[in-house]
């Protein structure tokens, strides 16, 4: 039988990678939020309630992208006002461009350490 709360609430989402402090400081620009703790082996990014870590994991290399095998895992999805824009903005904060894009109404780019995410127009999502 449901009840009328969950038993646990979502606190964080850790991503793993090889340089914590500088995944914190590229995401907390391209969201707009603070790094709330950075040190070599964890890190931190607040976004008004919502939290993202970082976890340093030896040896840790990115997915491939494209990626047919599904072995990214996960990606962010990103709501812009203006695609190209938002394109030149992540990139001049560290993000880049791989060649291979799925469509003209998604850009994907690949966060400083090479996990992919996606760009599309606010105005997609409703």
């Amino acid at each position: 039988m449901p009840t009328s709360t969950a038993p646990a609430t979502l606190a964080m989402t850790t991503i793993d990678c090889t340089d914590p402090a500088a995944e914190a400081r590229f995401w907390a620009a391209a969201l707009g939020g603070e790094v709330a703790h950075a040190q070599d082996e964890y890190a931190m990014v607040t976004l008004g309630e919502q939290r993202i870590g970082f976890g340093k994991v030896e040896g840790w290399t990115p997915p491939p992208w494209p990626n047919e095998s599904g072995t990214k895992q996960f990606h962010f999805d990103l709501a812009v006002e203006d695609l190209s824009r938002a394109e030149a903005d992540l990139t001049e904060l560290g993000a880049t461009k791989p060649a291979d894009q799925p469509s003209t109404d998604w850009i994907v780019l690949l966060d400083p350490a090479g996990h992919p995410f996606c760009l599309t127009l606010a105005a997609n999502w409703g």
